[in-house]
C-alpha cells in the first residue's frame, strides 16, 4: 500500500516537475491492473483523482502505441467507475470533464472502442446512472471527424462508423431507467435527419415501458431534442400516447374490474395530473419556439381523418392562451366540430355509407370528456373551455330572419349540425360552471350580457343555459346576485320573449333571496309606467309570474308546483321572513298594480287575460280578487237592460286616433278569461277542494260574484242568439277594406262577434250537461259565428290579396278534445238526442275539426297553444293524444267515399280534414315530443283490443302504417273517377312521416320498402302530385336500405321509353319497370330522379374527399402505405361502381327527348357535376400514383371507357338538341302579336342567359376531365385517352341540311313579294352573305 502511495505521489510529482520521460518510464513499470486500481482507490477517496488522471495522460502520448493504449485503458476503466454510483458526484463529474477534454486527441480505433463500449453498456442496462453519458456525445463527435477506421476486413469513414453505432444503439433494447438520460445525451450529438427520426421513433416506442411519472420529464427532453427537427413526429407521438392511455383507462372503467392481468390499471387522477403537466411543458415550448406551434397546427390539419382526442383538445385550448394562436385554435375547433356533425349526418342518412365506413368518432363527446378531465387541476384549460362554449353558442345559435323572425324552427331535439354545435356549447358552459368555481362569475356575466345586448337575434339558447345554471346551483348564484339585479334594470328595454324567458329562468332565486325579489318588484313597478309598450308588457309578464309562484296560505296544492329547490340549498332567511301569510299581502298588492293595466292598450290587457287563469290554478286563494276584477271589467261592456240588443257595447271596445281605428278592449278574450276562471272555480268548489276554514261572508261574497257572472253569461247567450248582424252594424253590404276607417272598424267588430260566439259555445256546452235545449243554443251560436265568418271570407276573396286569415279560434284545446270525442265517439244512449243536434250540422262538424287543425298547427310552430293549459307541455300532449285518437277513429270508421256520396258540400269533407289533422299531429309529435312517441302511439288504440300497445316503437308504428296502407290501397282500387288526389297525397305524407320512426334494420322497414316498390311498379294513375309524393317516399326509404343507383337507372330507362329519343328516327325499346312513370308524370319524375342523382354525387364526392385526406395523413405519418398488389380499396371500388351505374343512368336521360325548361336545365347541371366529380376522382388517382406507384384498377379503366364512349358523345348531341329546341321555340314566337312578342323576347333572353351559363360550363367540365385524364395517362403509363372521342360541338358549327332549308324558306318568302326576275337577283345576294357568315 505504501509502495502504491509512493507511486501515486511520484506520478503526480513527476507530472508537476515536467519530467515527461521519467513519468513515461514510471508508468511503463505499472501493469494494467495496478494502474486501474490506483485510479479506483484515488477516486474512492475523492483525493487527487483529477491530477492523477492528468498525470497519466501526460505520460501517455498518443503518438506512441502503448501511450494510446494506456489512455484507452483509463477511459474504459473510468466510464463504468463513474456509472457504478460508488463515487461522490463531484468526483465523477471531474473525471468525465477531464476525459471530455482529452477525447479529441484519441486515435480513431480507440474512439471506436469507447463508442462500442458505450453501446454494449447501454444494451445490457449498465448506464442507469447516466453520469458518464455526458462523454458519449464528445466521443461520437470526435469519431465523425476521423477519416478512416479499420472495420472487419475493410475500412469505414468515422462518420459512417458513428452512424453504425447510433443505428445499433437505437435498434437494441433500452433499460427503461436510462431512457431520459439517453434522450438528454442525444441533444448534444450531431444527427442527420434520418438518424433523428429513427431515434425519436425509438424514444416514443419506449413511452409504453415507462412509469407514468417519468413521462413529463421525458417529454420535456424530447421537446428540447425536437429543436433539431422532427417536431411534428414528437407532437404526434405524445398525443397518440395519451390518446391510447385515455382509451385504455375508459375501457377499464367500463369493464369495472379488469380481468386482463397484462394491462396495468392506470389510476385516473395520476394520468390526468401527468397529462396536465405535459400540456404545460408543450405550451411552454410553443411559446418559445413558434416553429413548433406551426408544426402542431400543420399536423392537426393534415390528419383530417381522425384528428382530435380529449388530450389534443385540452392542448389546443391551452395553446389558445398564447395570443398569436388564439384565433387559429378556435377557428380550427369550430371547423372540426361542424365537420364532425355534418359527416355524421351524411353517414346516418345513407345505408351505403354506413356499410362502407365505421361510425365516425364524436368530437362532442371528446370535448365533454375534456371538460370532465379539467377538474384535475387543469386551470390552463378552463378559460379556453369558456371561450369555446360561447363561440359555439354565438356562431351557431338560432338566427334572426327577415323582419326579425326566427329562421330555425326550435324543435325538442337538436337535429342540424348548427343546432348540435350550439347545444354542445351550452353543455360545455354548464359543465364548466358546475366544476370550476373561479370561472362561474364570468360565465354568468357573459350569459346575462348576451341577454341584454343581443336584442336583434333570438336568445332562447342563452335563456336555456341560464335556466340550467340556476337549477344546478341556485345558492352559488346568490353570490352573484348583484349581476342578476343589474340585468333586471334593463327589463323594460328587452323584447318580451327575452323578459319572459329570463324571469322564468331566475324564478327559483326569487324564492330564496329577498333582495333579488325586491329588486325585481321595483323594476316591474317602474316598467308599468314605461313609455314603451314592450316595457309595460314586460311588467305584466313579471307580475303574473310572481303571482303564479308565491302561493298564499290555504291554496290548493298544484300538480304544477314551481321548480323545486332542495331544502339544503335554502338559507335561513326564507323561513324567518318568507311565509305564506306574508305572500297574501304581497300578491294582493301585485293584483292592485295589475288592475291599472286594464286601462292600457289592448296588447297589455290581452296578456293579463291570458295569464289570469294560470294564476288562479296555481294560487287558488286569489280567486275572489281575480273574479271581482273580471266582473267589474266585464260590466263596463255589458248592456244590463235585458230587452236591448246587442248585449255588448262594441263601440266602447274600439278607439280612434286621427284617421286610425284600433282595438282598445279584446272583449272576446276578456269573456274567454272570465269563462275559464269561472268554470275552474266552480269545478274546484263542487269538488270540495277549497279550504273550509274561510269566513262565511267571504264565501257568500265569492258565491255572489259567481252567480252574477253566470247570470251575465246566460243573458249574453240568449241575446246574442236573438241579435242579427245588423245589430252589430255588420251585414253583407258592410265594407271590410283595410284602407278605410269604416272597413277597419267593421273588421274589428266582426272578429269580436266571432270570438264572443265561440267563447259562449264553449261555456254553454260545458254547463249544458248534455241538455238538448242548451245544445241547440250552442248550434244557434255557431250559426251566428258561421254567418260572420262567411261574410269575412267572401269579402277577403274579393280583395286583391287574401290578407285576412281566419282569426285564431278562442276555443281551448281541452274543449276541442272534449267536443270531438262527444261528436265522433260518444255512444251513450242518454246523450244521443242532444248530440244528434250537433251531428246533423255538417258545417259544425267541419268547423270542429278545422279548429283542432288550427290548434295542432300552432303547437307545431310555437310549441304551445292559446288558452288555459296551453303553456303546459304535459297537458297539451295529453289533449293531443285524445284528439288524435278521435280523428283516427273517425277517419278509419267513416270512409270518405261514403261521406262524399251522401252530400257534396263545398270545402273539404270531414274525413279529409281528419286526415290532414293526423298528418299535422304526427309531424308535431315527431318534432316536439320525440321521446314520447311510444306513449303517444299506444294511446291511440283505435281497435279497442290493445293491439297497438305494450310493444316496441317499431311494432307500434308498423301497426298504424298498415292502417294507412289499407286506406291508400282502397283509394287506388276505387278507379280513376273515384280517386281523390288530395287524400292520396295526405296518406303518402303520413306514411313517410311514420316510416321514419321505423328502425331501418327491422323486418317492418323491409316490408315497408317492398310495399312501396310494389306500389310504384303497379300503380299507373297519371296523377303528377301523387306520383311525386310516392316516389319521394320510395327514395327516402331506399337510401336507408341500400344505394338507389340501380333504381335510378331503371327509372331513367322508363323515362326514355316514355318520352322517346332526341333523334326522332330512333325507336326506343319499350320498357316499363315502374308503371307510375307515364307520359304525363315523366317530367316530374325526371326532376326527382335528378335530385337523387345529385345526392348520390354528394356522397361520392364526400368519399373521395375522405380518401384524399387519408392519403395525405398516411403519407405524413408513415411515409409508405402500399396497397397489396391486385387488391382495390373497398371505398375506391364502391365509388367506381356508383359512378359507373350513374353514368349508365345519365346515358339514358341524355338521349331522352325532354321538354326544354327545368328538366333540361337540371340535367345540364347534374351532368356538369358528374364531370366535376370524375375530374376529382382522376386527380385522386394522380395523387395516388405519386405516393404508391402501381397499376391502375381495371374498374377505373372501365369507368373511363364508359364516360368516353357512352356519355360524352351523347352530351354533345344533347347540347345540340337543347339549342335547336330553343331556336324553334324562338322562331314560332314571330307570328304572335307585338306585346306577346316583347314578353317572349324577354323570356327568351332570360333563358339564353341561363343557357349561356349551363352549356359552356358543361363543355368546360368535360374538357377539364379530359385534361386530367391525359395527366393520369402519363403518370400511370396507361393510355386512357384511347376511349375519348374528339368533341364536335362548338359555337362555329354549320348544319348543312338546316342551312339549306332556311335558305329555301327565305327564297319563297321573297318571291311572293317581288317579280320573279327581281326575286332571282334578290335571293342570290343574301345567299352569298349568309355563306360568308
Amino acid at each position: 500500500m505504501s509502495k502504491m502511495k509512493v507511486t501515486v505521489d511520484k506520478i503526480i510529482s513527476l507530472s508537476e516537475e515536467d519530467g515527461v520521460d521519467e513519468l513515461q518510464k514510471h508508468l511503463a513499470l505499472l501493469s494494467d491492473d495496478q494502474l486501474t486500481s490506483m485510479v479506483t482507490n484515488s477516486a474512492l477517496k475523492g483525493k487527487d483523482t483529477g491530477v492523477l488522471i492528468k498525470a497519466i495522460f501526460k505520460g501517455s502520448p498518443v503518438s506512441v502505441s502503448h501511450g494510446a493504449n494506456r489512455r484507452l485503458l483509463v477511459y474504459k476503466h473510468c466510464i463504468p467507475l463513474c456509472e457504478s454510483g460508488d463515487l461522490q458526484p463531484e468526483v465523477a463529474s471531474d473525471i468525465i470533464g477531464l476525459l471530455m477534454l482529452e477525447t479529441h486527441s484519441l486515435p480513431g480505433d480507440a474512439l471506436a472502442a469507447i463508442g462500442s463500449l458505450y453501446v454494449e453498456a447501454i444494451k445490457v442496462g449498465e448506464m442507469n446512472n447516466g453520469r458518464s453519458l455526458e462523454l458519449f456525445p464528445t466521443v461520437l463527435t470526435a469519431l465523425a471527424a476521423t477519416e478512416a477506421l479499420a472495420y472487419g476486413k475493410g475500412e469505414l469513414s468515422g462518420d459512417e462508423y458513428k452512424k453504425q453505432l447510433i443505428n445499433s444503439l437505437c435498434s437494441s433494447r433500452w433499460d427503461p431507467q436510462c431512457v431520459i438520460h439517453l434522450t438528454t445525451m442525444f441533444r448534444d450529438v450531431p444527427l442527420s435527419a434520418e438518424e433523428l427520426q429513427f431515434l425519436i421513433e425509438k424514444i416514443l416506442r419506449m413511452f409504453l415501458k415507462l412509469d407514468l411519472q417519468e413521462i413529463p420529464p421525458l417529454v420535456y427532453q424530447l421537446l428540447l431534442l425536437s429543436s433539431k427537427g422532427c417536431k411534428k413526429l414528437v407532437l404526434d407521438g405524445v398525443i397518440n400516447y395519451f390518446k391510447k392511455q385515455d382509451q385504455l383507462q375508459k375501457e377499464e372503467q367500463k369493464n369495472g374490474e379488469s380481468e386482463d392481468v397484462e394491462v396495468q390499471t392506470i389510476p385516473q387522477d395520476q394520468l390526468r395530473h401527468v397529462e396536465g403537466t405535459v400540456i404545460l411543458h408543450i405550451v411552454f415550448a410553443v411559446r418559445l419556439d413558434h416553429e413548433l406551434g406551426r408544426e402542431f397546427f400543420k399536423s392537426l390539419k393534415a390528419s383530417q381523418s381522425d384528428p382530435l382526442c380529449p388530450f389534443s383538445i385540452a392542448l389546443l385550448l391551452s395553446v389558445a392562451r398564447i395570443q398569436r394562436y388564439e384565433e387559429q385554435v378556435f377557428e380550427f375547433l369550430k371547423v372540426a366540430i361542424t365537420k364532425n356533425f355534418k359527416d355524421d349526418q351524411i353517414q346516418q342518412s345513407s345505408k351505403f355509407l354506413q356499410d362502407l365506413l365505421p361510425q365516425c368518432n364524436s368530437v362532442s363527446d371528446m370535448i365533454l370528456d375534456t371538460v370532465k378531465n379539467s377538474v384535475f387541476g387543469w386551470d390552463h384549460v378552463t378559460q379556453g373551455l369558456v371561450q369555446l362554449g360561447f363561440m359555439l353558442m354565438d356562431s351557431f345559435g338560432p338566427k334572426a330572419g327577415v323582419f326579425g323572425k326566427v329562421t330555425d324552427v326550435v324543435s325538442a331535439v337538436a337535429k342540424t349540425p348548427n343546432q348540435l354545435a350550439c347545444r354542445l356549447g351550452g353543455e360545455v358552459l354548464l359543465e364548466s360552471f358546475k366544476m370550476h368555481e373561479p370561472i362561474r362569475g364570468e360565465i354568468l356575466e357573459q350569459v346575462l350580457n348576451r341577454l341584454v345586448t343581443k336584442t336583434a337575434s333570438p336568445v332562447t339558447h342563452f335563456i336555456e343555459l341560464l335556466s340550467s345554471i340556476v337549477m344546478s346551483a341556485p345558492m352559488i348564484l346568490l353570490e352573484s346576485s348583484s349581476k342578476v339585479t343589474e340585468t333586471f334594470d334593463q327589463l323594460s328595454y328587452l323584447p318580451l320573449s327575452t323578459v319572459q324567458g329570463l324571469l322564468k329562468a331566475v324564478q327559483p332565486l326569487l324564492k330564496v333571496s329577498m333582495s333579488i325579489k325586491d329588486a325585481l318588484i321595483l323594476v316591474l313597478r317602474k316598467a308599468m309606467f314605461s313609455s314603451h309598450l314592450d316595457g309595460r308588457k314586460a311588467a305584466v309578464a313579471g307580475f303574473l309570474l310572481l303571482l303564479k309562484n308565491f302561493r298564499v296560505l290555504g291554496s290548493l296544492a298544484s300538480s304544477q308546483a314551481s321548480q323545486a329547490i332542495t331544502s339544503s340549498q335554502v338559507q335561513a332567511d326564507v323561513h324567518s321572513r318568507y311565509n305564506a301569510a306574508a305572500n297574501e299581502a304581497f300578491c294582493l298588492e301585485i293584483l292592485s298594480s295589475l288592475r291599472r293595466c286594464l286601462n292600457q292598450q289592448a296588447d297589455v290587457r290581452l296578456m293579463l287575460y291570458e295569464g289570469f287563469h294560470e294564476v288562479l290554478r296555481r294560487n287558488s286563494q286569489l280567486a275572489s280578487s281575480i273574479m271581482q276584477t273580471l266582473l267589474s271589467q266585464l260590466k263596463r261592456y255589458f248592456e244590463p237592460e235585458q230587452d236591448l240588443l246587442p248585449p255588448l257595447k262594441l263601440e266602447s271596445c274600439i278607439s280612434a286616433h286621427g284617421d286610425q281605428v284600433f282595438l282598445q278592449e279584446p272583449l272576446a278574450h276578456l269573456l274567454c278569461c272570465t269563462v275559464h276562471c269561472l268554470l275552474w272555480y266552480q269545478n274546484v268548489r263542487t269538488g270540495g277542494g277549497l279550504n273550509d276554514g274561510d269566513e262565511e261572508d267571504d264565501e257568500d261574497d265569492e258565491g255572489g260574484v259567481q252567480n252574477e257572472l253566470h247570470g251575465i253569461l246566460e243573458s249574453i247567450t240568449k241575446r246574442m242568439i236573438k241579435s242579427e248582424l245588423e245589430d252589430f252594424e255588420l251585414d253583407k253590404c258592410a265594407e271590410f277594406s283595410t284602407s278605410s276607417s269604416v272597413g277597419v272598424k267593421n273588421s274589428i267588430y266582426a272578429v269580436l262577434v266571432m270570438g264572443v260566439n265561440e267563447v259562449l259555445m264553449e261555456y254553454n256546452f260545458i254547463t249544458a250537461n248534455y241538455s238538448k235545449n242548451r245544445i241547440e243554443e250552442v248550434l244557434e251560436l255557431f250559426k251566428r259565428y258561421h254567418k260572420v265568418s262567411e261574410i269575412l271570407r267572401e269579402k277577403a276573396g274579393k280583395g286583391r290579396t287574401q290578407s285576412s286569415k281566419t282569426p285564431r279560434s278562442l276555443l281551448s284545446l281541452s274543449f276541442v278534445s272534449t267536443l270531438l270525442t262527444a261528436l265522433f265517439r260518444d255512444s251513450t244512449q242518454s246523450r244521443e238526442e242532444s248530440l244528434s243536434v250537433l251531428r246533423s250540422s255538417g258545417e259544425f262538424m267541419r268547423y270542429c275539426v278545422s279548429v283542432a287543425l288550427q290548434k295542432i298547427q300552432q303547437l307545431e310552430e310555437t310549441g304551445h297553444t292559446d288558452g288555459p293549459e296551453g303553456q303546459s307541455s304535459d297537458k297539451t300532449f295529453r289533449h293531443l293524444c285524445d284528439i288524435t285518437s278521435v280523428l283516427l277513429w273517425r277517419y278509419t270508421n267513416v270512409p270518405s267515399t261514403v261521406e262524399d256520396a251522401g252530400k257534396k258540400e263545398k270545402g273539404h269533407s270531414v274525413s279529409l280534414l281528419c286526415l290532414e289533422g293526423l298528418l299535422r299531429v304526427f309531424t308535431t309529435v315527431v318534432q316536439r315530443y320525440p321521446i314520447q312517441m311510444g306513449i303517444f302511439l299506444s294511446s291511440l288504440d283505435i281497435s279497442g283490443d290493445g293491439e297497438g300497445e305494450g310493444t316496441d316503437l317499431t311494432e307500434q308504428t308498423a301497426f298504424y302504417i298498415r292502417q294507412f296502407q289499407r286506406a291508400l290501397m282502397t283509394q287506388l282500387s276505387s278507379g280513376e273517377e273515384e280517386f281523390n288526389t288530395k287524400e292520396a297525397q295526405l296518406l303518402v305524407n303520413i306514411l313517410s312521416v311514420l316510416s321514419r320512426q321505423l328502425n331501418p334494420t327491422s323486418q317492418q322497414f323491409l316490408q315497408m320498402i317492398t310495399w312501396t316498390v310494389k306500389l310504384c311498379k303497379e300503380t299507373n294513375f297519371e296523377d303528377i302530385s301523387f306520383s311525386k309524393g310516392l316516389l319521394s317516399l320510395l327514395f327516402s326509404l331506399h337510401v336507408l336500405y341500400k344505394s338507389p343507383v340501380s333504381l335510378l337507372w331503371e327509372m331513367c330507362q322508363d323515362i326514355h321509353s316514355q318520352l322517346g329519343d332526341i333523334d326522332q328516327d330512333v325507336e326506343v325499346e319499350k320498357q316499363s319497370h315502374f308503371a307510375i312513370v307515364s307520359m304525363k308524370t315523366a317530367s316530374s319524375t325526371t326532376l326527382l330522379v335528378l335530385t337523387q342523382v345529385g345526392k348520390v354525387l354528394d356522397e361520392v364526392d364526400w368519399l373521395i374527399a375522405k380518401k384524399k385526406a387519408q392519403i395525405s395523413s398516411d403519407k405524413t405519418i408513415s411515409g409508405n402505405t402500399q396497397q397489396p398488389p391486385g387488391q382495390q380499396d373497398s371505398i375506391e371500388k364502391a365509388v367506381t361502381i356508383q359512378l359507373g351505374t350513374l353514368l349508365t343512368a345519365l346515358h339514358e336521360l341524355v338521349q331522352t327527348a325532354l321538354l326544354p325548361g327545368p328538366c333540361t336545365d337540371t340535367l345540364m347541371r347534374e351532368l356538369s357535376r358528374t364531370y366535376c366529380i370524375l375530374t376529382t376522382l382522376t386527380k385522386y388517382y394522380i395523387q395516388l400514383c405519386a405516393t404508391q406507384p402501381g397499376q391502375l384498377p381495371a374498374r377505373l379503366e372501365k369507368l373511363v371507357k364508359l364516360s368516353g364512349s357512352h356519355l360524352t358523345p351523347q352530351c354533345y348531341c344533347f347540347i345540340t338538341y337543347v339549342q335547336s329546341g330553343e331556336l324553334t321555340a324562338g322562331g314560332s314566337e314571330k307570328t304572335k302579336k307585338k306585346k306577346k312578342e316583347d314578353e317572349a323576347v324577354a323570356a327568351a333572353s332570360a333563358k339564353v342567359l341561363r343557357e349561356t351559363k349551363a352549356i359552356p360550363n358543361l363543355i368546360f367540365n368535360i374538357e377539364q376531365y379530359e385534361k386530367f385524364l391525359i395527366l393520369l395517362s402519363k403518370k400511370s403509363k396507361v393510355n386512357l385517352m384511347q376511349y375519348m372521342k374528339l368533341s364536335t360541338s362548338r359555337d362555329f358549327r354549320i348544319n348543312t341540311a338546316t342551312l339549306e332549308a332556311a335558305l329555301q324558306e327565305q327564297e319563297q318568302d321573297q318571291s311572293q313579294q317581288t317579280e320573279s326576275s327581281q326575286a332571282s337577283e334578290g335571293t342570290q345576294a343574301p345567299k352569298k352573305k349568309r355563306r360568308k357568315q
